[in-house]
């Protein structure tokens, strides 16, 4: 009698189970060789080319305005690694999806890595100042998706059809069937299962090797430490004292009067840093003007320089938000150079762009009004940051950041509002972005638990180009207190207050405060979120007197 073998439907399902996840795993490791190859090509073409970070840009520029504001009061400065993670998962996804696809339908499944590839060639190349050769990861990508798919599926299918009791690979059509075992062995015809997995991962491997190789060479191919290091910054034409001690009360929680390079606030749209060497830097001014300028680094630094103290925020700070810092920085005077270079009749927005194709516009009136306007090259005594812009980025008191401080700054072009709108002006923020009154508390810190007595409050405020005047808090919605202000170091730096609260009934109490600034504007208590043009309304926390 003939051996007989049975097949459970719940050993059906876990053999469609099976069947499914190795061919996900094939769809991963082709995508894993896809992303590595395109990095390894990136090292050659720019690291902002790479398929992965191209995309990413592309999505930032094509995110709708309130969900970019969701992202950044959300994550945080932490809001690019969480968009490089859902790029990354959504591609897991969706290779996972094609390799199921591939396991019937090979060219299905390997069609999908073309347009993966395709996806990325149209994200690179509508990069402002895209060429044809910024695309060539993503081509590389695509073609290597697609053949790495197109091979393991093959080799997938090929081991099912050696594994199947018929030879064929074809499913049987009973939950429940019977099948004769041939009397004599049939030797298998095509791959094995552990082929398969060898060239799996032998796939990821390459993969894994080629995109760690490939962003280990581009770091290697565009690293500046080397010539950022040995910048030598000439000493300002008129030094700036020290700041006094008395700006800053001697409060613990309270934040420094000048805020580290290390803890500055970064807030822009770049995956990926320019990395820009200074002797193959320049700066382009040109537009409504006379005499057209073209500056190098070497040509910045023999202008004067001179310091500015200023207190630099960003407009998507929320209220009481950590989106502002002081700095001490070191520049040439902007208005100086629009000067030389003869700003024509009709002029009224200076746009500065970026290495990376941001643009931001500034009104030029203020940009010529007397204030101390800079091309700033260094921060606190030291060559800019990366991070911050290096090798020169632009800073305009009274202004928030989006319409006055361009990172890696390589072209200035006076011209018109009506002529053209900037990055951010385009997606609805508004045209001249004056840095409103803002104040929030430090100390004690929200949920505080507090002993009954003396409760020492403290915090910072700020009006840029405008100073501050007073602070006053209150406690419990009650009565408005004058706060006792640190030295005022002049109207473009934020200004630190103190004030002590007898804290006599234990419990829960609400404690606000408000600024005045210069003008004699109070600050007001309607809410507003950031967009358009600043948040507003009072900042207030909750503590516990025990």
């Amino acid at each position: 009698m003939a051996d007989v073998s049975i097949k459970s439907p719940s050993r059906d399902v876990r053999d469609r189970i099976l069947r499914s996840a190795a061919a996900a795993a094939t769809g991963l490791a082709a995508a894993a060789a896809a992303v590595g190859a395109g990095e390894l090509v990136a090292a050659f073409t720019g690291p902002d080319t790479a398929p992965v970070y191209a995309v990413g840009s592309a999505a930032i520029d094509l995110t709708p305005t309130p969900l970019k504001e969701y992202a950044v009061r959300t994550f945080g400065t932490n809001d690019k690694p969480v968009l490089l993670t859902g790029i990354y998962l959504s591609m897991a996804l969706l290779a996972a999806l094609a390799g199921i696809l591939a396991r019937r339908r090979p060219l299905a499944g390997a069609t999908v890595f073309a347009l993966f590839g395709g996806v990325g060639i149209w994200a690179a190349l509508s990069r402002p100042g895209a060429t044809t050769t910024g695309a060539l990861p993503a081509v590389t990508a695509g073609i290597v998706g697609f053949a790495a798919m197109l091979l393991l599926a093959r080799l997938l299918r090929g081991a099912a059809a050696t594994a199947s009791p018929d030879g064929t690979g074809a499913r049987l059509p009973e939950p429940l069937a019977v099948t004769e075992r041939p009397a004599v062995d049939v030797p298998p015809h095509g791959p094995s299962r552990r082929t398969v997995l060898a060239v799996t991962g032998g796939t990821v491997a390459f993969g894994a090797l080629t995109g760690f190789g490939g962003r280990a060479l581009s770091d290697n191919r565009y690293d500046i430490a080397a010539a950022r290091a040995a910048v030598r910054l000439p000493a300002p034409a008129e030094r700036l004292p020290p700041l006094p001690g008395s700006l800053h009360p001697a409060v613990p929680g309270l934040s420094p009067f000048t805020t580290p390079n290390a803890d500055f606030y970064r807030v822009d749209t770049a995956l990926t840093l320019p990395r820009i060497d200074p002797r193959h830097w320049s700066l382009r001014i040109h537009g409504m003007v006379d005499h057209p300028i073209l500056l190098t680094f070497d040509d910045l630094l023999r202008l004067p320089l001179q310091e500015l103290d200023h207190t630099l925020s960003c407009v998507s700070n929320e209220v009481g938000g950590p989106y502002v810092g002081t700095t001490r920085w070191l520049g040439a005077s902007l208005p100086a150079l629009l000067r030389r270079a003869g700003v024509r009749p009709g002029a009224d927005q200076l746009v500065g762009r970026s290495q990376d194709g941001m643009t931001i516009g500034t009104p030029l009136e203020s940009v010529l009004d007397g204030r101390p306007a800079l091309l700033a090259v260094a921060m606190n005594g030291e060559a800019l940051p990366v991070a911050r812009g290096f090798p020169c980025r632009s800073v305009v008191p009274g202004f928030y950041g989006y319409t006055s401080a361009t990172k890696w700054l390589v072209d200035l072009d006076v011209t018109t509002f009506a002529a053209y709108d900037p990055y951010w002006v385009r997606r609805g923020w508004d045209r001249r972005g004056e840095v409103r009154t803002a104040s929030r508390i430090e100390v004690p810190a929200p949920f505080a638990r507090v002993p009954a007595g003396d409760v020492t409050l403290a915090g910072t405020a700020w009006a840029t180009h405008r100073g501050i005047a007073a602070v006053e808090v209150r406690i419990d919605g009650g009565p408005w207190q004058t706060a006792q202000l640190a030295a005022d170091g002049g109207p473009d730096l934020w200004r630190q207050w103190t004030h002590t609260w007898s804290a006599a009934r234990p419990g829960t109490h609400r404690i606000e405060v408000r600024a005045t600034d210069a003008s004699g504007a109070v600050q007001t208590e309607q809410r507003a979120a950031p967009f358009p043009a600043g948040a507003t309304g009072w900042h207030s926390t909750v503590v516990t007197v025990t």
